[in-house]
Parts: C-alpha cells; structure tokens; sequence
C-alpha cells in the first residue's frame, strides 16, 4: 500500500500501555508513509486507542470521534484497543467511525486500509479473546525526556471489577532477548528514563514462548534490565503486592538505575471487600511490603491506587480503608469511584452504592492523598536528589521529577530539557511544587 504524504493522527486514552502501543501503530504507518500530525490537524486517517476502565472513558470516545470529523468531515476514522475488544459493534454504531478492530487486529491495522474511503456503518473486525495470545512488543517515546516500555500484555486474574482480562486476553510476556533489544533502542534515541509497562508486570515471564514455558521471572527482568548502558533511570510503573518479591525490592535497592518509587494497586484496606474483589491477597500482606520497601529504601515514594463505591462498601468499610491508608507510610493515592461494567461479577452483586455516595468517597480519599503528598514532600526537604528535567514550558516553568518522584520546579530554560542535575530541596510552592538550589554547580538557585 503506497499512501506517501497522507497524514494520520492519533488519539490515546487510557493507560501507559496503550500510550506505548499507540506509539508501535504509529511507526507501522511511517514505514508505510503516512506523515504523523497532531490530532488537532487536518489528517488523512484518525486512529482513536480506546480504553474500557471506567465509564468516562467511554463517553469520551463519541466526543473524540465528533472533534476528528469537525477538523476533517472525510476523515477516515478507526477505533482501536480495549473498548474496540469489548464493545466492537457499539462503537462501529457511532457516526462518524468507519473501523474497529479488537485486540489481535490492531497491531495490523494498516493491513485494512486498502480503501480511505468513508463507510456507511463501521466495518469490524474483533476477534474471540482467546485467540488474542501473541505478544506484541511495543515502546513510545512520547518525549526526550521518557519511554514506556511493554514487557507484558494480558492478566490471568479474575478480579470480579475488571474488564481487562475481556479485553486483553490471557497473561503473556515479551523475550527477554526482546525487552533489552527495545531497551538498548531507546537509550540509542538519548532517551533519560524507561518505565516499564503492562497489564500484571510482576507476572512477567509468563507465556514468554506463546505457550506457558516459562523461562525468565520479573527479577530476571530487572537484574537484565539493570545492565543496560545508557538508561540512567529504570521506574516500575505498577505491581500487585503479592508479585513484588522481597527479592525485588533488595535489588532495586542496590540498583546502578532503578528508581525508588513503586505503584501498588491496594484497591481496598478492608480484607472483607478484597474477598468480594477476588484479589490475590490481605491488607496484612500490603503492611509487609510497605515495611519492606521503607526498611531498605527510607525516602521511596510508594502510590496506591483505591478503588471507592465497590457494591456493598458500607460506612464501616470505607472508614475501615480510610484509616487503613491514613496510618500506612505512603506518599500519594490514585482514587478510581467504582463504576459497573458489562459481563462482570461485581456488576450482579448486590449492595449497589449510590453514585452521591461513591463521590463523596473519593472526594475524601483524594484529600487524603493531597495530605499524603505534602508530608512525603515535607519530608525530602533538606535533602539532596537527582532531578531529571521535563520538555515543556509550563507558564514559564520547567518542571522535572527527582528518582524518588517528587515534582520540582524551575525558571523556563530550554538548556535543562532532558538533562540531570544534582539538586537540594528546599521549599514547597504554593502550588505544592518543591524549589530547590543547584549542588556543586555554577547554577544560580532555582
């Protein structure tokens, strides 16, 4: 297919996952000649990656569809990723989308572009999940400053919330040999810091031959990972408490580039729910790892996600999290209002809580995680850090996060894009940013 100079555009929702496989399906159009412009442009083809999680994200998907059809009205527009596997003929039914493809088409999307021309109803292409069980490697460089990674796809959880394993498919990994391949080809483009990406990434290993043979562990993958040259930082983007091994977290204390930052879903502070969630562990078991992590690695930033309004969350239960959270050294929350979706369990369940309800939980967990914030920040002042800076001028700032994830800013200078600096920090901004001073530099205080 020889489409030199038409333009494409992407649109990306969802998570880092889909950020790193938007950006493989955007080289698979280079190589076909497609120039890639922004999705405010006049473009050819718009490629919209949906995502299923929440029910926002769905409603956001009719209102990108209507912003590609204002810029171009004979735009060719296709839906791609998880909602697309889920829901392939609700979105085809939207005016304006002209092809969905589900979880094993997408990586070939170019493959169905014979014709650009508009469709009178969206033509799909989905397949059954269970044939979505090959891997396909993928990274973004969505700036100089970081990559994503994928070394994963797919979850064999069930957790009883979760559409993800609907619209992913089974657990499967990357080969080792091709995680460091991508590794080695990112640090090659100056590239600072790679965060490591996928559905269940302590799950790594798993499927690594499209069977279940399974070779190499997650802390295969670190230790390998860990010898890359040229890739100053290494960030764990999220683990489930029960994959992250005390191995792990030894390891990454002693590492030459992983970072001291970890995300772990907690979901909920009360066992009784996680039982009704299906998850693979107690609180207790999170208590362990947070002690863990601050035990080798004192100044770690530890975030939680926490899901509010889960069917038959009661008052006790919630304050039961709340205080939970509130007494455990962590430092930020990711608060998700629960939210039901087809072809779940916790969609069936009883005790339904109302969307006032659910709001007003999150409400008070997203204090809570500003309060968390601002102590864990509060408690790096004094120290010294290495800030690795951000590419955009934010009102006349530049912004850039220590290893250790605290978000600093500085006078807009275009000579600190992309570079590291040894740093103190010394005060929180109104704006609960840190300023600091310069270490060992012929830099004037930020």
């Amino acid at each position: 297919m020889n489409e030199a100079g038409k333009k494409v555009a992407f649109y990306t929702l969802g998570c880092k996952l889909n950020f790193s496989e938007t950006a493989t399906i955007s080289r698979s159009f280079k190589s076909e000649g497609f120039n890639r412009v922004d999705f405010s442009e006049a473009a050819d083809i718009y490629v919209i990656n949906t995502c299923s999680v929440t029910e926002n994200a769905d409603k956001r998907f009719k209102s990108i569809v209507k912003q590609a059809q204002k810029t171009n009205p004979d735009a060719f527009v296709a839906a791609v990723g998880c909602y697309a596997q889920l829901k392939p003929e609700e979105l085809a039914d939207v005016d304006g989308v002209d092809l969905v493809l589900g979880a094993t088409e997408k990586f070939k999307i170019t493959d169905y572009l014979n014709d650009l021309s508009k469709n009178d109803m969206g033509e799909v292409h989905s397949c059954e999940i269970e044939d979505a069980n090959f891997y396909v490697g993928s990274y973004s460089v969505g700036d100089r400053t970081r990559a994503f990674l994928k070394v994963q796809d797919g979850c064999d959880y069930k957790c009883t919330y979760c559409t993800i394993p609907l619209a992913r498919g089974i657990s499967r990994s990357d080969t080792l040999a091709n995680v460091i391949a991508n590794a080695k080809e990112i640090a090659a483009q100056g590239i600072r810091e790679i965060v490591l990406t996928g559905v269940n990434i302590g799950d790594y290993g798993k499927g690594e031959f499209g069977n279940k043979k399974h070779e190499h562990t997650f802390l295969d993958l670190v230790k390998a990972l860990d010898k890359v040259d040229g890739i100053e930082r290494l960030r764990i983007s999220s683990i489930e408490p029960n994959l992250l091994k005390n191995e792990t977290i030894k390891l990454v204390s002693q590492s030459r580039a992983f970072v001291p930052h970890f995300h772990i879903p907690l979901q909920s502070g009360n066992n009784e729910l996680l039982g009704k969630m299906s998850r693979r562990y107690k609180r207790e078991l999170y208590v362990d790892r947070v002690a863990e992590i601050k035990k080798l690695m004192p100044n770690a930033c530890i975030g939680v996600d926490v899901i509010v309004g889960f069917p038959g969350e009661t008052d006790e239960h919630f304050l039961d999290t709340y205080t939970f959270l509130n007494e455990l050294d962590i430092s930020y929350l990711h608060v998700f209002t629960y939210s039901e979706r087809d072809n779940t369990k916790a969609a069936e369940m009883s005790g339904a809580v109302s969307l006032k309800v659910r709001k007003k939980r999150s409400k008070m967990l997203r204090g809570l995680s500003a309060k968390k914030r601002r102590a864990f920040y509060e408690s790096q002042l004094n120290t010294t850090h290495k800030v690795l800076f951000e590419g955009e001028n934010k009102h006349g700032y530049i912004n850039g996060f220590t290893e250790n994830y605290v978000k600093v800013k500085a006078p807009w200078d275009p000579a600190l894009v992309n570079t590291i600096h040894q740093i103190e920090l010394t005060e929180i901004d109104e704006d609960g940013l840190v300023r600091f001073t310069y270490q060992n530099e012929d830099l004037l205080t930020a």
